[in-house]
């Protein structure tokens, strides 16, 4: 039985849980108060929003020619002020979270001039701060306007946040977004204050959101959903598809992570732009096929055509203008645009694959069967992307759910993380390790066929370079508590020589299951970050060691261990020595290059 406890905390305190979309984005909140049962609930007034009660507001933004932000959300889906916003020259930005995609992601269907340009003189993080700032300040007066003053006052300088993101965002991503945090003004940049801020997958917010969902409906049937049976999570948005698979136990209620998270480039705004494209030719030649009326076209397709289409065999309808429209060399009849059903469904078929693909690929990476699927996000709520799921899915035997408030389900599920914390452990998206060059050793063929590459190290020992020491392989389980630690020596001439160091973390994404060379699959190498240590104290106990070669030169050596931990939702890294036989351990930081 799942079941939430009072808050044990001794002071009253605000969580806020951020969900940045492609094209919505939401807000949740907890007021945590001691002794109390918390109970999450969503911001649901924003500035410019015709009806309160939604819990999505649009990630639109408009930007003057001088890089000046002038309307975010609802106030930018305005007619006056889109108006002005041609009248002025503004620049409008949607779709824009995709910039900070990474280039990994496959993505051969869409380049960064698909996606709308930045504003001149503006980053991503720019953008990204703009809209940080406007979320916080619309959660802000949502609670203040909801609650005595004084509640607002106790938790305001000490509010947790979460930050959600699709689960192929790394590490650089996580720290733009936080570089973007710190910049709106939401925590300083010192590392306690840092702490309060989390990340966390889309497709684990959404795992404890469904899992809550299932228990409020009442509580599962343990006959039909013995342990050992895997779930999966399909978050579809805007931008990406994230699938996440999970075995479960109920008692107590708990989940593991079973196969690499997966994160498909295909969201809604992909079948958005295949309709836009399909509708320019249908239109071609027309007086309506003007850039502007391709546009509120297609908006008119997103809130009503995409969500409804529920037969291939069904023509399809989309309005144009007034009922008195009519062109019949171009399908217009009474303000409407005919589309045959085929052409219409055919435009999710990209993506429809994509979650298959996805799905089968994490089940050829399990042994349990999975018995349960879950559908969430803002992509889910169109019938026919539903329906097929569905029928896939029940051609494998696996029962498909969608819940009811799929819109929040991100951020109601962070909330959750925060809460409960359900995830035990996760598993390894890719291979990471480092390079390194070990000693030669000529019975060893690999290294004879390396000959050319030999080089004298500082101890005067042939070394063969090139060399990869994984430190975690893909798909290997890791909870918060398991380290992975990677063994260095490090050589100097003099003790200044130990000051800051850094070591680069390799990323390999090929097919190999135990890469032991970098240049035998380079292109399948990239470097995820370098983890930055200071060894001057370590350096102190060091005594001079004489060269091997004879000569009568000295050299300081110390051995050490660079400690890594991927089992939380970020890494973390410390480094290590021994003095005297004990252990002595310092903090690392891991730097991402920006994106």
């Amino acid at each position: 039985m799942l079941e939430r406890k009072p808050y044990a905390g001794l002071t009253r305190q605000l969580v806020l849980a951020f969900d940045i979309g492609t094209t919505y984005s939401g807000i949740s909140y907890c007021i945590l108060q001691p002794g109390e049962i918390p109970q999450p609930k969503s911001v649901m007034k924003f500035p410019g929003q015709g009806q309160v009660g939604d819990l999505k507001v649009p990630s639109v933004m408009y930007y003057d020619s001088k890089g000046k932000l002038k309307k975010v959300g609802y106030e930018a889906t305005k007619e006056e002020v889109i108006e002005i916003a041609m009248t002025e020259d503004w620049v409008k930005l949607e779709w824009w979270k995709l910039h900070l995609r990474p280039k990994h992601l496959s993505s051969a269907h869409i380049k960064d001039n698909d996606i709308p340009p930045l504003p001149r003189g503006k980053s991503v993080v720019h953008v990204l701060t703009d809209f940080i700032k406007y979320l916080f300040q619309c959660a802000e007066t949502y609670i203040q306007e909801s609650y005595p003053e004084y509640i607002w006052l106790s938790v305001k300088d000490d509010i947790q946040f979460i930050f959600t993101h699709p689960n192929g965002w790394e590490g650089a991503q996580q720290q733009q977004i936080r570089r973007a945090i710190e910049l709106a003004g939401l925590v300083p940049g010192t590392p306690d204050e840092r702490a309060r801020v989390r990340f966390l997958s889309e497709g684990e917010a959404g795992l404890h959101f469904c899992i809550w969902d299932l228990f409020e409906s009442g509580v599962p049937d343990q006959a039909k959903y013995p342990e050992g049976q895997g779930v999966v999570v399909i978050d579809a948005g805007g931008g990406t598809l994230d699938l996440s698979m999970y075995s479960m136990k109920f008692e107590p209620t708990s989940f593991e992570e079973i196969a690499p998270a997966e994160c498909r480039l295909q969201g809604s705004v992909f079948v958005t732009r295949r309709a836009k494209g399909l509708v320019q030719k249908k239109l071609r030649g027309s007086r309506y096929s003007s850039p502007d009326m391709i546009d509120d076209i297609i908006n008119t397709f997103d809130q009503t055509t995409k969500l409804h289409i529920s037969s291939a065999d069904q023509p399809a309808y989309i309005k144009v203008g007034s009922p008195r429209e009519n062109d019949a060399k171009h399908d217009i009849r009474a303000g409407k645009l005919k589309l045959f059903g085929q052409e219409v469904t055919k435009l999710f078929d990209d993506s429809i694959n994509a979650v298959i693909d996805a799905f089968e690929q994490q089940r050829s990476d399990v042994t349990m069967p999975i018995t349960m699927a879950f559908l969430i996000g803002g992509f889910g709520a169109s019938d026919w992307f539903w329906s097929q799921l569905q029928a896939y899915f029940k051609s494998q035997g696996i029962g498909l759910s969608r819940p009811s408030r799929v819109h929040k389900a991100v951020p109601d599920g962070a909330l959750s993380f925060f809460l409960d914390n359900l995830v035990k452990s996760r598993v390894a998206r890719a291979t990471y390790g480092t390079t390194y060059a070990d000693i030669v050793d000529t019975s060893n063929p690999e290294h004879v066929s390396r000959k050319a590459t030999w080089c004298p190290s500082a101890t005067g020992l042939l070394m063969v370079p090139n060399g990869f020491q994984g430190i975690l392989r893909k798909g290997v389980q890791a909870n918060q508590l398991k380290e992975f630690r990677c063994s260095l020596s490090i050589i100097g001439m003099s003790k200044p020589e130990f000051g800051i160091k850094e070591m680069p973390i390799l990323c390999y994404r090929g097919t190999e299951s135990d890469p032991q060379w970098i240049d035998r699959d380079k292109e399948s190498f990239s470097t995820l970050c370098n983890v930055r240590y200071d060894l001057s104290e370590a350096a102190k106990a060091l005594t001079p060691q004489l060269m091997l070669s004879g000569q009568s030169y000295f050299y300081y050596s110390l051995g050490v261990d660079v400690i890594i931990s991927f089992g939380s939702t970020e890494f973390s890294a410390q480094v290590a020595w021994k003095e005297n036989g004990v252990e002595i351990r310092s903090p690392a930081t891991m730097i991402y290059d920006d994106i």
